[in-house]
């Protein structure tokens, strides 16, 4: 059977705070798929990083990962640093099946929410 972890990759900041959004998205992501591994990455200021992510979740088990950048787009960071991680990760677990999904900004749903909350409905 074919195990799940899902990381979710976030940019990182010095503030310890900044994070906090994002431990809650993790929060809700672990309870809407109760069996999948859950771990929140990120590229910079903190830990783990994603490359420590995907580590944790082969250790794990898992043998289908899914990486969710938890940013507005595609910029910079997501076209140059990620695809070097992600062939690095895909390297080092040739066993797993490792997924980057897009930003979670260029997602319909996330788009009409934003708009939603930003109009005050």
């Amino acid at each position: 059977m074919t195990q799940q972890a899902i990381v979710l990759f976030a940019h990182g900041a010095r503030d310890p705070e900044w994070a906090l959004p994002a431990r809650r998205i993790a929060a809700e992501v672990q309870q809407l798929r109760p069996a999948a591994t859950v771990i929140l990455a990120f590229l910079e200021f903190m830990e783990p990083t994603l490359v420590d992510a995907v580590e944790a979740a082969a250790a794990s088990g898992a043998t289908d990962v899914r990486v969710v950048p938890l940013f507005l787009a595609q910029g910079g960071h997501l076209k140059r640093d990620v695809p070097v991680l992600m062939e690095a990760v895909r390297t080092k677990h040739p066993e797993c099946h490792i997924e980057l999904a897009l930003a979670v900004g260029e997602d319909e749903g996330v788009v009409r929410a934003m708009a939603a909350y930003s109009a005050g409905v």
